[in-house]
């Protein structure tokens, strides 16, 4: 199924040794090991790593998967019960979206945030000064102020 898509140039690598090298790059991602770690029975790391990249920049890849599909779709054999989209939201620095904003609302905005966060740690401050908790003295009263939990005689 896959050897149509393979190249075979002129000075290329026998068969054998190019079917060798496809399993290398499936053994690599199935297994998420380094290069270096791949087994010998695959042929050289270095050789393998550098047919990947000539597969990968020359659409190899893209052209199998699509061949793939187009023939299991003709067999009637593609399930689309099996499609998953997975997406993953990732915070990022209004540079690094390309967004353009003024100095005055740059100035603005990291004003506000310093303001934010000088307020939540004077939150936190003061928590961690007072508890919450009632403290009693010697005669057994309470000396909160609200009088709450206060133990009378």
């Amino acid at each position: 199924m896959i050897s149509p898509y393979l190249p075979i140039g002129e000075y290329g690598p026998y068969p054998e040794r190019l079917r060798q090298q496809f399993e290398g790059v499936i053994w690599r991602f199935r297994t998420g090991g380094q290069w270096r770690e791949m087994p010998q029975e695959f042929g050289a790391w270095s050789t393998v790593h550098n047919r990947f990249r000539q597969w990968r920049d020359a659409g190899v890849f893209e052209a199998m998967l699509e061949g793939l599909i187009a023939e299991a779709a003709r067999l009637g054999e593609v399930d689309l019960t099996l499609v998953s989209v997975d997406s993953t939201t990732a915070r990022a620095h209004h540079d690094a979206a390309g967004m353009h904003l003024s100095p005055d609302v740059i100035t603005a905005l990291e004003k506000a945030a310093a303001e934010e966060e000088k307020a939540r740690q004077k939150g936190a401050a003061r928590k961690d000064k007072t508890d919450g908790t009632p403290k009693m003295t010697r005669s057994g009263k309470s000396d909160n102020a609200s009088g709450v939990g206060a133990n009378s005689d």
